[in-house]
């Protein structure tokens, strides 16, 4: 018998709450839109209440509910603490020292965290029992959260730990308490919020501040800033083992082989003494370092072996919107590619997945790009110096969306078509009535700018012109047994 993911004694025993009946349920859920039958569903205030839905959980088979108050007219068992969020942090840390055998990694920077997050799961899993943050579950609920659903069995876990204003990552690496931790790169990303690339360097290396004694430290060792990570790093935890990883003769991992046929990457990484040769779903040199980074990641400390590791990284694709290619049908026949990298972007970023397209073929080469968020007063600038990269990338045609975008379409006028709008939303028929067989198209932008919405409009008026030529029939009859 499978053993409960949390009984109601555990979860009195971490938090202090009240049950109301006993329960034992299978996971931990905030959203009732997603949860399985048997989760805890956990009534957190964000931006809207969790507890008016208390009720719609049960119906969808909740198992229990972490609530702050008496919920009238719900049947089901209810824990009732002062504090939801203190209570599913409490959790998280009873989840965490129960698993007593588990050896647990932590991953931040400003870009690539979550891609080099799921490489290292990817590699976990194929070790033994493994357990890793879900999509970016990496702020102040998401990385309790993602403690609060790690089984007691656990042997290995990552963590995905970002930021978006000072102080945020040390009490989340504290509550982790990695075996290993990793910054990815340093880049200008949430400068509004940090003042300066400096800043984001010092926040990100608090990523060690819970780092356990002995464990491990991961950089990258071309970054500007990466002595004084190492600096912050040692101060955190003065008897950790440095590693970095880069292109360098002196790097951990180095890499030494990077190719393409502008569908996968080939990548050869040295690391600690071992020859390494991965190939995945993607396109890219930025993706070297991330490889090389993973790898460190994966088997310092952890006992899994490089021969595990290596296989299980074959055939790696990024998770969706971080620069997944498909194919999608044109209404008026033939289709075209679509990259779809639209879950966030900054200059560096933007650059690396620019840089990327290039490499891939297609017929012509199209970009749509929403603007970069919280990049403070270098916003303007920023947005600008992406013409070259743009032109570089072999785009022939862009579209661009939001007002930090104007400055790069000024820049382009004249130089490529280009259309920008205030709004995604707004470029929509002018994206569907330029597209042609064989075209290449490239979706960027931050999160809030709407260009990941694009892409999915793209592929439902893909699909629904595909259903409507299936439904034709090969001679464009109306379709059905009946046609004739």
């Amino acid at each position: 018998m499978t053993r409960p993911l949390w009984t109601s004694d555990e979860i009195r025993e971490a938090t202090g709450g009240k049950v109301t009946a006993p329960f034992e349920v299978t996971g931990v859920s905030i959203d009732t839109r997603t949860m399985e039958p048997g989760d805890l569903f956990v009534a957190l205030k964000d931006q809207r209440d969790g507890h008016d839905f208390v009720a719609n959980a049960f119906e969808a088979g909740a198992g229990a509910a972490l609530v702050s108050r008496e919920i009238e007219g719900v049947e089901g068992p209810l824990i009732i603490v002062d504090d939801v969020m203190d209570a599913i942090e409490a959790m998280g840390v009873f989840a965490r020292d129960r698993a007593t055998g588990c050896h647990r990694v932590a991953v931040t920077g400003s870009v690539g965290k979550t891609s080099v997050k799921e490489m290292i799961a990817r590699m976990f899993r194929a070790g033994g029992h493994a357990h890793w943050s879900v999509k970016s579950f990496n702020n102040h609920w998401g990385v309790p959260l993602t403690l609060a659903r790690m089984p007691a069995e656990t042997e290995y876990a990552v963590f995905e730990i970002g930021m978006s204003t000072p102080g945020e990552i040390a009490p989340r690496s504290q509550m982790v308490q990695p075996h290993t931790a990793l910054v990815t790169k340093i880049a200008p990303a949430h400068l509004e919020g940090m003042g300066s690339i400096e800043g984001v360097a010092r926040e990100k290396a608090d990523i060690f501040a819970g780092l356990q004694p002995g464990g491990a430290i991961i950089l990258p060792h071309e970054d500007a800033f990466c002595a004084l990570m190492k600096e912050i790093a040692l101060r955190h935890q003065p008897g950790a083992e440095v590693y970095t990883f880069g292109r360098s003769e002196d790097a951990s991992a180095r890499v030494e082989l990077y190719r393409t046929d502008g569908d996968r990457s080939v990548i050869g990484v040295k690391a600690l003494a071992t020859f390494w040769e991965a190939r995945i779903n993607t396109v890219g040199e930025h993706w070297a370092e991330n490889v090389a980074a993973a790898i460190l990641a994966a088997c310092v400390g952890s006992g899994i072996s490089f021969h595990i590791a290596e296989e299980a990284l074959w055939g790696y694709a990024p998770p969706p919107g971080r620069g997944t290619s498909e194919e999608l049908p044109l209404p008026r026949g033939g289709s075209m590619i679509l990259v779809d990298d639209a879950y966030n972007a900054n200059p560096e970023s933007m650059r690396a997945a620019l840089s990327s397209f290039a490499a891939r073929p297609g017929n012509r080469h199209i970009v749509a790009l929403g603007e970069m968020l919280e990049v403070g007063s270098a916003s303007e600038t920023e947005h600008c110096s992406l013409a070259d990269p743009v032109l570089e990338s072999g785009a022939t045609l862009a579209f661009l969306a939001g007002e930090g975008m104007k400055p790069l379409a000024d820049s382009l006028k004249g130089r490529i078509e280009t259309h920008w709008a205030v709004k995604a939303k707004e470029l929509e028929t002018v994206v569907k009535n330029s597209l042609t067989n064989g075209d290449l198209l490239l979706i960027k932008g931050s999160n809030a700018s709407g260009m990941g919405q694009l892409a999915d409009r793209l592929r439902q008026w893909s699909k629904a012109a595909d259903e409507q030529v299936m439904d034709r029939g090969p001679e464009g009859a109306a379709g059905g047994a009946d046609a004739v």
